[in-house]
């Protein structure tokens, strides 16, 4: 019954006109920045940052989380019709559904995509919704030894799952956690790592590192690459399966749905390593495996609907225990604090409105997609005519000018330019973005428990162990170390993320 109450208490929140818009207008970018290649969430997300200062609290992460979960929408769309993946977690898509769409069924592929993202994103939803509370009510239990434990196994899951080097993931969350300590020490109020710069002794921005690290490097990246020119005259067909597609897609996507889940929750998991991994189950238990790749539903469906139930639950461990698992949710908290609100189990009891609101739209987000994706395929395939040329640098614009509404500082800019150079570098030695973000993140986060944690034991280390708890949690982080420096699974963690390229 309190559940119901709860829910009751979210529509009625996110039912008025301005949630309304503002989740509307968050589908409508996320499927934009889906179906154009090149563009994703994160460096989306990441431009739209400063915007939120303007927005009330809930409204501007209703419009974020839209283009989230919209995202995963839009990038099947071209993956289905031009082999293209409009974002990185629709590249299995590309292999069934483009067979599909040769075959003569687009129309089925694009109508399968869509209702199984939309059971997926409505079952995770309300997953979201029933597993929250129950674990927010654990979350009051930790303390700051439990909370820097966590934080470690975040860390250590971030890493493991990461799709690039193991090393290079390492070296980019302590690079991370690093540029976390830059700034005036909280504790002590000593200016640390400024070298000089007044605009550093308040640290380095989240959202100017977010904004150069993948809106300007992303930018840089796609300008070098040759641009994509499909032929559009093709027809795309009737829009809805047969039978016989129907009954091969509907298992498949309930699968799915489980498998984007429970990857949803864990750290660096999410809507990327859930389709890859739903592609690879379906094919291993499939009684005809060499019909993946030739256009079978099942290799849409699965991989769809578990890239949306992964978006949706990542985020459970954000909104119950303060810790974002991928480089999105990382975003989301960004914009949960520039409105002074602390990601964690107390927005539960502190902002109920904004918690169950962002939750019921995403039921109301879910059905806009359906509606918007399957009508509308004709436009947003037109989109992919825009000249990257006048597309880039509209974007580079347009960040710039958010940029500098952040401190209406001029420095901000120069700071973000210099991370975009930097992680154009990065790019092409294949060094992930994303943990470096989570280590900004967490890395005060973790510092200031860890201290805190000292001082309440009085200097001793052995506090991280004596607490089950965070004792458990920590051996959950270095077993997970353990098994992933093994050669066997190293070499197969390596092959998830290539086998079907």
């Amino acid at each position: 019954m309190e559940l119901l109450n709860n829910l009751i208490l979210g529509f009625g929140v996110a039912f008025t006109p301005e949630n309304l818009f503002y989740a509307l207008l968050g589908c409508l970018l996320g499927t934009l920045v889906g179906v154009l290649p090149g563009l994703g969430p994160v460096p989306t997300i990441a431009m739209l940052l400063p915007i939120t200062y303007v927005l009330p609290p809930i409204a501007g992460l209703i419009m974020l989380a839209g283009i989230y979960y919209g995202a995963q929408y839009g990038g099947s769309t071209t993956a289905i019709l031009v082999n293209l993946p409009g974002e990185t977690s629709s590249v299995v898509t590309c292999l069934d559904g483009h067979a599909m769409a040769k075959n003569g069924r687009a129309g089925s592929a694009l109508a399968i995509a869509a209702l199984a993202s939309f059971f997926a994103g409505s079952v995770a939803t309300l997953l979201l919704a029933a597993f929250a509370p129950p674990l927010a009510e654990v979350a009051f239990k930790f303390g700051p030894a439990e909370y820097f434990s966590l934080m470690v196994l975040g860390l250590v899951g971030a890493v493991v799952l990461a799709s690039g080097s193991l090393p290079k993931a390492i070296c980019m969350i302590l690079l991370g956690l690093l540029l976390g300590m830059v700034g005036t020490d909280v504790n002590s109020g000593v200016a640390r790592f400024d070298f000089g710069v007044p605009e550093l002794q308040d640290g380095i921005d989240f959202a100017i590192v977010a904004m150069g690290v993948f809106g300007f490097a992303e930018i840089m990246s796609n300008l070098e690459q040759k641009e994509h020119r499909v032929d559009l005259a093709d027809t795309i067909g009737p829009l809805y399966p047969n039978m016989q597609e129907f009954k091969e897609a509907w298992p498949a996507a309930v699968r799915g749905t489980a498998l984007g889940s429970m990857l949803g929750i864990l750290p660096g998991g999410g809507a990327v390593l859930s389709s890859f991994a739903s592609y690879t189950l379906e094919k291993k238990i499939s009684k005809h495996p060499e019909r993946f790749g030739k256009g079978h539903p099942a290799g849409v469906a699965g991989p769809e609907a578990a890239n949306n139930a992964g978006a949706q639950t990542s985020f459970i461990p954000l909104l119950t225990l303060g810790i974002p698992g991928n480089a999105v949710m990382a975003l989301m908290v960004g914009a949960m604090t520039i409105h002074n609100i602390q990601p964690g189990p107390q927005v539960m009891s502190s902002h109920p409105q904004l918690f169950w609101g962002l939750i019921a739209s995403m039921w109301i987000g879910n059905l806009m997609l359906v509606v918007l994706n399957l009508p509308l395929i004709g436009i947003w395939v037109k989109l992919l005519k825009v000249p990257y040329r006048i597309l880039f640098p509209a974007i580079l614009v347009f960040c710039t000018i958010g940029v500098y509404s952040l401190n209406y500082n001029t420095f901000d800019i120069f700071t973000t330019a210099c991370f975009g150079m930097v992680g154009y570098v990065w790019s092409k030695l294949k060094c992930e973005g994303a943990p470096l973000l989570l280590g900004l993140v967490l890395g005060p986060l973790m510092e200031e428990n860890f201290r805190r944690a000292l001082l309440l034991s009085r200097g001793s280390y052995m506090t991280f162990l004596e607490r089950g708890l965070s004792a458990s949690l920590l051996g959950v982080a270095l077993f997970l170390v353990i098994i992933v420096a093994l050669p066997s699974i190293r070499k197969k963690r390596e092959e998830a993320f290539v086998e079907e390229e």
